[in-house]
């Protein structure tokens, strides 16, 4: 359906989280005078994740679901909701409950005067392995790519479709995408929200593939920022034709 706001979800394996969250946007959004649409993506789950996903389409229209024929990771599945809707407003965010909508309507207001806005875990309720690992990555980021986002982990995100003109799909995306879009030249604005402790399911990130997989990607990453080819201004021969008229 046509709308003016798509909130895109990715889930794996997040059955007891798809209905309490359905109804935490829901309750978000109540006074949003925009109509939106909330898109959860399921990534092949093994679980109940897309029973639950049916269900709560049939207590709200405003649910839309796509699913995997096999498991493809969580930029996969950003990729697919973005394919598949239209919005010119799309926002993000993490199926597990530790990301709070209630934050929504705040990142929206920002988005006003931002193309992009990302939310900030300033007061993080996860363990000692995930915080560290995501420190060591800030400061990777800093030194090799130049620029200094706070929490490109969190999934947490507002922004116009108009910044996606120069993004490209890759195994990776959904941790690099704030860089990518400060790198085009969009404004970009970082905003602190709440995080919350999970309280069902299980992580889906371990030590390997949260801190050793994004140094490996942080390298190809740098590769990709120093051969990109900037926006170049450019001029046109007249059309003599239209010019003797």
């Amino acid at each position: 359906m046509a709308c003016d706001l798509s909130i895109l979800v990715p889930v794996f394996n997040e059955e007891d989280n798809i209905l309490p969250l359905t109804e935490e946007v829901v309750h978000a959004l109540r006074h949003e005078v925009r109509s939106y649409e909330l898109v959860f993506v399921d990534d092949a789950s093994t679980d109940g994740t897309w029973l639950k996903i049916q269900e709560a389409r049939r207590r709200d229209r405003r649910v839309r679901g796509l699913r995997h024929t096999r498991n493809c990771g969580q930029s996969a599945a950003l990729w697919t909701g973005l394919q598949a809707t239209d919005s010119p407003i799309i926002a993000t965010l993490d199926g597990d409950l530790q990301n709070d909508p209630a934050d929504l309507p705040k990142l929206l207001k920002e988005l006003e005067r931002y193309d992009f806005v990302c939310g900030v875990r300033t007061k993080r309720k996860d363990d000692f392995v995930r915080r560290a690992s995501s420190s060591v990555a800030r400061k990777a980021r800093k030194l090799m790519l130049g620029v200094d986002f706070r929490d490109t982990g969190c999934a947490f995100r507002v922004f116009k479709r108009a910044v996606l003109k120069d993004i490209f799909p890759f195994n990776g995306l959904h941790r690099f995408l704030p860089v990518l879009v400060h790198g085009a030249g969009r404004s970009t604005r970082e905003i602190p929200i709440n995080h919350r402790p999970r309280v069902a399911g299980v992580s889906k990130y371990g030590l390997w593939n949260r801190l050793g997989r994004g140094i490996l990607d942080l390298c190809a990453m740098a590769w990709y920022q120093q051969r990109r080819v900037a926006g170049v201004s450019f001029e046109e021969l007249p059309d003599e034709s239209q010019q003797q008229k």
